[in-house]
């Protein structure tokens, strides 16, 4: 398959075989294509479209703020009302010390900023992820994804840079007086929606207090209710001492932060002015609509949603070809075993319009992570649709 037939000339291609949808409208939990045809969205964007495609609240904060102005200068120059509103709602939703908030522009530039920080805050250069871990695409992120697939063209990235084993307690005694961070997920998210005991996560959270590593919390994906709390963190009550969001905080637009505590955060600001800088950082339209969706996912408790779901797609997705349905509210994984299996199935469903996607860390199973505003009809439309191309390939 030729990605020009689909992309056109002048557009960079991410794969040879893209789906070529040609998207004109969305709406909840569907898409509509050019020909008409609409598709159940089982993918939200990747993560991001927690409360949906296009509600109302969020379209309006956006045009709302059309008409006062969009971009005036870098970030941290002005005062910009939805900047600091902003960081006020987020904030007040999280615990004590993380209560200073630096706006970026993706997940992965979270990442790196992070980073930056926790080389500051410790004047340490040792850094640890989790193997099987996916942080971004840009250097330092990379660094400490542990997928050598997506690296090896990239050589040589980050040094200093060592992965433990995820969920593995013996391999603790690695992060020692010389790590800088600790990056994890809480839940691991391309290696196939992975959930580790939080009995671990304790035990890790112990161990960076002990040899005052910090501790990172990747919650790019699985934050703002996907995984049935408000933080995916609050399943084992351990607390980061930074914390990295993308995704769904921009509620449809694109947006990055990192969170850590005032004391931290000012560090960036001086020995040099300007540790960190980002022109877009924080750009009005992602500010306002983020808090409009970061309303919505309290006031229509879209959390509580998510783990109803979940437990829905979990009861229905009982089939002889399916492994095993992992994962925790609406960041699943449905394993079936064969690589070859999920390609098929995917196309099945897409050609049926139900939208899914695969894991690329993990490809016999694919994923599902819809709007957290799905309804037990829809999943149920969902699951009906996947049985169905699952029998179709027996």
């Amino acid at each position: 398959m030729d990605p020009i037939q689909f992309l056109g000339e002048n557009l960079a291609p991410t794969s040879p075989t893209p789906m070529g949808l040609e998207i004109v409208g969305a709406e909840g939990c569907w898409l509509t294509t050019k020909d008409g045809n609409r598709y159940l969205d089982l993918v939200a964007g990747l993560a991001v479209n927690n409360v949906g495609h296009r509600h109302p609240k969020v379209i309006a904060a956006i045009k709302e703020q059309c008409d006062r102005f969009l971009h005036v200068i870098p970030y941290g120059e002005f005062v910009q009302a939805p900047q600091v509103e902003f960081a006020e709602h987020l904030t007040a939703a999280l615990p004590d010390g993380l209560d200073s908030v630096y706006f970026v522009n993706s997940g992965t530039e979270a990442i790196e900023a992070a980073v930056k920080l926790a080389k500051r805050v410790t004047g340490r250069t040792k850094l640890i992820g989790c193997r099987k871990s996916y942080h971004g695409s840009t250097h330092g992120s990379l660094s400490l994804t542990d997928n050598e697939v997506k690296k090896y063209r990239s050589r040589p990235l980050l040094p200093e840079v060592h992965h433990i084993a995820f969920n593995d307690p013996s391999e603790l005694l690695r992060i020692d007086a010389n790590t800088a961070a600790v990056v994890v997920e809480p839940i691991q998210g391309d290696a196939g929606v992975r959930i580790p005991d939080p009995a671990w996560l304790r035990a890790l959270r112990e161990r960076c207090d002990a040899t005052d590593a910090l501790l990172v919390f990747d919650e790019v994906q699985t934050g703002f209710g996907r995984t049935g709390t408000f933080m995916a963190f609050e399943h084992s009550g351990v607390v980061p001492d930074i914390l990295v969001l993308g995704k769904a905080l921009g509620g449809g637009l694109p947006m990055g932060a990192f969170v850590a505590s005032r004391d931290r955060m000012a560090m960036l600001a001086s020995d040099p002015v300007l540790g960190h800088i980002t022109t877009f950082g924080g750009h009005p339209l992602p500010c306002v609509a983020g808090m409009a969706a970061l309303d919505i996912l309290f006031e229509e408790d879209l959390a509580s949603n998510a783990e109803r779901m979940g437990q829905a797609f979990k009861a229905l997705l009982v089939h002889p070809a399916i492994k095993e349905v992992r994962g925790k509210g609406l960041m699943l994984a449905v394993d079936l075993g064969d690589a070859d299996l999920v390609q098929r199935v995917v196309k099945g469903c897409l050609e049926r319009g139900v939208l899914g996607f695969w894991f690329l860390s993990c490809p016999t199973a694919f994923r599902i992570s819809p709007p957290l505003t799905i309804s037990q009809e829809e999943v149920e439309t969902a699951c009906g649709v996947i049985k169905e191309v699952l029998d179709g390939m027996s």
